[in-house]
């Protein structure tokens, strides 16, 4: 019995592995940084989500550390048991105040808080419409809450009007998307998102995991930068945001932002948030002091605009196709996955680690380079990653696909 079913995942694992498919993890044997030590050698890293450079500060670190030294490594059980402790509390009124909503909510993850609030607030009466790009925890969570679920084209707010125009369904209407989309690196037209929604009565959801500490001038996301260029945005307009920890803060985890309503109703009906252990009391100390730097130090963010400006033109001018993203997150646009697979092995030669990202991670026929920028990227590091794409450009097969 277990034989003839070993057979068939091996099955599965042959046909995408020659399909070009197959993923494999690598070691890594450094902290986290635009240096890393992967499979005991030390690579130049193009392909990480450390945005502002917290994931190593000495800060974070620190107050990590007395966290442990306060309560120890584990919190010991689930929020409404007993682990829900003075740090959390602690983070959870800062979110809350760093977002100008009424109360904030951490969850384990980005994945667990995007299903815990769809199913949560979701049912086979209700109806949801996503962007066809959403992250897959988005387009899953929207699946398993049971409501109608429709995808609209992407960034397409006409698409979206008529759906919501044509529906007929008789229970809460959400709109949910990305903040900033995490393979393109476009952003949401949260504005005109907002006005559709209230003119066709739908709640709206953003998810904005690559935005926060990037986006505003203090790093409060997009919600901060579309009210920085004029647009009202508040938790009417905007009822559901979330926010990961694991990238721009450097630390893990997930937030939900929104009222007291909502967060005392997924206290009470987010599965995942109710039976999961809570994360350790020190991350949310280490989370604490990374959100002071987020706020205090503006020179990151200054700075990866800086190197994503002369980045997208020198790029360009060497003949390359890229998504359309002022964010850190670069696509350089490849269209097979052989190609994508082996510009990331060429560029690994030069010393450089940058993604391969291929189906289903992206659409056929976009298979891409995934490159990402850290405020800790220095000049002389951008003028590698430059130099070896010189010499890649010459020797790709196939032609760039917009």
């Amino acid at each position: 019995m277990a034989s003839a079913f070993n057979e068939r995942l091996q099955a599965q694992l042959d046909a995408r592995r020659a399909a070009r498919l197959y993923r494999e993890r690598r070691e890594v044997q450094s902290p986290q940084g635009t240096l890393l030590r992967v499979d005991g050698r030390e690579l130049l890293n193009f392909c990480g989500n450390d945005y502002l450079g917290l994931a190593n500060d000495p800060r974070v670190k620190q107050a990590c550390i007395a966290g442990i030294e306060a309560y120890g490594t584990g919190s010991g059980a689930s929020h409404l048991v007993c682990g829900h402790g003075a740090a959390h509390e602690e983070l959870e009124q800062a979110l809350a105040k760093f977002t100008g909503r009424s109360r904030a909510l951490v969850y384990s993850s980005g994945f667990m808080a995007n299903v815990g609030v769809l199913t949560a607030l979701l049912g086979p009466r209700d109806a949801v419409f996503e962007d066809r790009l959403n992250h897959a925890s988005l387009l899953d969570g929207g699946l398993y809450s049971g409501a109608r679920f429709k995808r609209y084209a992407h960034l397409d707010t006409t698409v979206l009007e008529r759906l919501l125009e044509q529906d007929q369904s008789g229970g809460e209407r959400l709109v949910v998307s990305d903040g900033v989309f995490s393979m393109d690196g476009d952003v949401a037209p949260l504005a005109e998102l907002m006005n559709v929604c209230e003119r066709r009565r739908a709640l709206l959801m953003i998810d904005d995991a690559h935005g926060f500490g990037c986006l505003g001038s203090d790093g409060g996301g997009l919600a901060r930068q579309v009210q920085e260029q004029g647009t009202h945005v508040d938790e009417d307009r905007l009822p559901i945001l979330l926010g990961t920890l694991g990238k721009a803060f450097g630390t893990a985890g997930a937030f939900v932002a929104g009222s007291e309503a909502l967060i005392e109703t997924l206290i009470q009906f987010s599965r995942p948030y109710i039976y999961s252990t809570a994360p350790p009391p020190a991350l949310a100390s280490a989370t604490l002091r990374s959100l002071d730097i987020v706020r205090g130090e503006p020179w990151r963010r200054e700075h990866l605009r800086a190197l994503i400006t002369r980045f997208r033109r020198e790029c360009l001018a060497l003949g390359f196709t890229l998504t359309d993203s002022a964010t850190p997150i670069q696509g350089l646009l490849l269209g097979g996955e052989q190609a994508a697979l082996d510009a990331s092995a060429r560029l690994q030669e030069h010393g450089l680690l940058v993604s391969a990202i291929r189906p289903p991670t992206v659409p056929p026929g976009t298979a891409r380079l995934r490159l990402t920028f850290s405020a800790l990227h220095t000049s002389a590091e951008l003028d590698r990653l430059l130099d070896a794409l010189a010499t890649l450009r010459p020797s790709l097969e196939e032609p760039a696909h917009g």
